[in-house]
């Protein structure tokens, strides 16, 4: 039979790409050809895996820990978090809210089946993390963007709440700190968007993979809150195991029987020996090491967020978390992707297109991962300032 290649249909065909793959697939390619590129368009730390947890990942595979787990994870690796939600935050959750997924995408992807039905409306920040609004298409429902702006840090208002609202709309999700903004939420506007969400009779689910890597005194979880609302997080971020891909999920009572239905049915478990690594992320050690390369970050932030203003990109005031800065491009060019390749293609800079985040002015913004080390930050502001000059 002829092959007549793939058609795109239902839900799939609104399903757009993830534009920083792409940046990082033509980065690889110039590499090949021995160019030097400074990379600066994936989140994902430059830092490998701690000791420790590479060290409890190698006992694992010694121990023979390579079977499947229990849907929801293993006991220990859940009392751990349970702990540390405690020591933390001050919030007490049973076990049992707690289900580790396999990245943080794992959870998402369960969240937006166990919330989400056909028809329904999700309100989401424009900018955002681009795949969630992806995760709420495939299930033919509708996402609903509200654009937000430097001027209101990058997240919604409660007036904004109101005005997306639709007769469909069931759900809000946020993030904080944010992806692609680094802005966070601060406790009295995340209670306000609590109680709205109460009102609405809505969910809201929090995206908290951020968290551990934020430059402000109080980075509260909406758990300290109100309970009733959904949490996804990740050890991919803080605890730099992006490649072993864990994260977790945390649900209100009336959900864990068909969370871990969906967590049995949609990946069975996520991986052992990640989950047996990651106990040790918890250990004295190990946050010693962590704390260590938030600081690293930190000085990145600082470092490069002065830098790009000095050369006329507009930034917020301060970068509040993650490893981002999502910088205005608007005194130098109105099309971010044209921006972006030209920056990748001549000058060996590789930054993530605006576009790649939502619909809002997409093509005034650009963003820049401080995921690399000082060596190559300041190589990166050499060449801007050449190719801007």
């Amino acid at each position: 039979m002829q092959y007549k290649g793939f058609k795109r249909r239902g839900a799939v065909s609104r399903v757009k790409p993830f534009r920083v793959m792409t940046v990082m697939h033509q980065a690889a390619e110039l590499e090949q050809q021995g160019r030097k590129i400074v990379h600066m368009e994936a989140g994902e730390p430059d830092f490998s895996t701690a000791a420790p947890i590479i060290e409890a990942g190698k006992a694992a595979l010694d121990n023979g820990l390579t079977k499947y787990t229990p849907a929801p994870g293993i006991t220990p690796l859940r009392d751990c978090l349970v702990d540390h939600y405690e020591s933390r935050y001050g919030v007490s959750l049973p076990r049992e809210r707690i289900l580790i997924t396999p990245g943080a995408s794992g959870g998402l992807t369960l969240l937006a089946n166990l919330l989400v039905a056909a028809g329904e409306g999700v309100l989401l920040t424009d900018p955002a993390y681009p795949c969630v609004r992806n995760f709420i298409h495939l299930l033919s429902a509708q996402p609903q963007l509200i654009p937000v702006g430097i001027e209101q840090n990058f997240q919604p208002t409660i007036e904004q709440l109101d005005q997306y609202c639709q007769a469909n709309t069931t759900g809000l999700w946020l993030a904080s700190p944010s992806n692609p903004t680094g802005t966070i939420i601060e406790r009295p506007h995340l209670q306000a968007a609590c109680d709205w969400a109460q009102k609405k009779n809505c969910h809201l689910l929090v995206d908290e993979i951020y968290h551990g890597l934020h430059y402000v005194d109080d980075l509260p979880s909406v758990l300290e809150l109100d309970q009733s609302c959904f949490v996804v997080s990740s050890f991919s971020k803080y605890f730099g195991m992006t490649g072993w891909r864990l994260g977790w999920i945390v649900v209100p009572e009336p959900y864990i029987e068909m969370a871990n239905i969906l967590a049995q049915n949609l990946y069975i478990s996520a991986s052992s020996i990640a989950q047996y690594a990651a106990l040790a992320a918890f250990e004295d050690d190990t946050r010693i090491i962590l704390e260590q390369r938030r600081e690293a970050f930190r000085e990145r932030r600082d470092y490069l967020s002065e830098a790009l203003k000095d050369l006329g990109f507009i930034l917020p005031e301060k970068t509040q978390g993650a490893f981002y800065l999502y910088a205005d491009i608007s005194r130098f060019s109105h099309d971010s992707e044209e921006f972006c390749a030209d920056m990748l293609q001549q000058h060996g800079v590789a930054i993530t297109p605006g576009t790649d985040f939502g619909e809002c002015n997409g093509n005034r913004f650009v963003r820049f991962a401080f995921t690399t080390n000082m060596d190559n930050l300041e190589l990166a502001v050499a060449r801007l300032q050449l190719a801007l000059q």
